[in-house]
């Protein structure tokens, strides 16, 4: 295997080994308990998820989520009444969602193991795409994109969470890794790609996006950074919420958020 063909081994590995977000819940495993502690711990750190996926607006749309981790987003696509496909890049997640779906009884379009830099999909078949916090794990995450604006449909939306290089969260984690380490000549791109979950995480500015889809079919693009939990520390004492807080004021709020939402159509 070439080095990229390892990073993307790797990060199968580390995925598959537990599911995105399932660290958050010591329940049996697959119980109603254990899906229900996993979505009130998702939702209660990342609120802006509603605001930015809409679930409900996409009734009978066909739409693919891009990781699907424990499947919390993607249980309210179908909830919401989408025609869901759902794809990621490890059997654990998709175990979780089929046992997550079968105990409310409910029923997707299709689940598959499958790999974002090519969807097993033809050209134009889906009317929604969204992926939150998924594309950036990838080696190829440019590719990622184009896959994604590939299936879309001709006027269908694209909704994505990629995550924000220039934002606190990165700042304290150079902070954490490299100046108290005495690492000051390593770059922020070093301490996502050793330190931020698994091996090759990336993080993307405003203007990288841009660049991504530079000649791509998309308009009506918006890219929108947003100040999350993270940011403001608030899984840490007084002391670093505070310090949390000091920051936003004076980098300027959403603007230095750990999440940068993308959003297009596709023309």
């Amino acid at each position: 295997m070439n080095n990229t063909d390892d990073i993307k081994q790797d990060v199968h590995d580390f995925w598959n080994s537990q599911a995105c977000g399932t660290q958050f819940t010591d329940k049996e495993k697959y119980t109603i308990e254990y899906f229900e502690e996993i979505e009130e711990n998702r939702y209660k750190v990342s609120p802006e998820i509603f605001s930015f996926a809409q679930f409900t607006r996409f009734k009978g749309k066909k739409l693919l989520e891009v990781g699907v981790g424990a499947g919390t987003d993607f249980l309210q696509w179908v909830r919401a009444g989408a025609i869901a496909t759902g794809i990621d890049l490890t059997n654990e997640a998709i175990d979780h969602v089929a046992h997550r779906l079968s105990l409310y009884g409910l029923e997707a379009e299709k689940m598959l193991v499958a790999d974002s830099e090519n969807l097993p999909f033809s050209e134009n078949s889906f009317d929604v795409v969204y992926s939150w916090g998924v594309i950036h794990h990838t080696p190829d995450t440019p590719k990622a994109m184009s896959e994604i604006i590939r299936v879309l449909k001709t006027g269908g939306t694209a909704k994505v969470m990629i995550y924000h290089r220039h934002s606190i969260l990165v700042y304290f984690f150079w902070m954490k890794h490299a100046l108290l380490k005495f690492k000051l000549w390593k770059s922020l791109k070093w301490v996502l790609w050793n330190h931020m979950e698994s091996i090759g995480t990336k993080a993307y500015t405003r203007k990288e996006v841009k660049e991504m889809l530079a000649g791509q079919p998309v308009t009506d693009v918006v890219i929108k950074p947003i100040l999350c939990y993270y940011d403001r520390m608030e899984r840490f004492n007084p002391f670093f919420r505070f310090c949390g807080k000091i920051a936003a004021i004076f980098l300027g709020g959403d603007r230095a958020g750990w999440f940068l939402t993308i959003e297009f159509k596709k023309m």
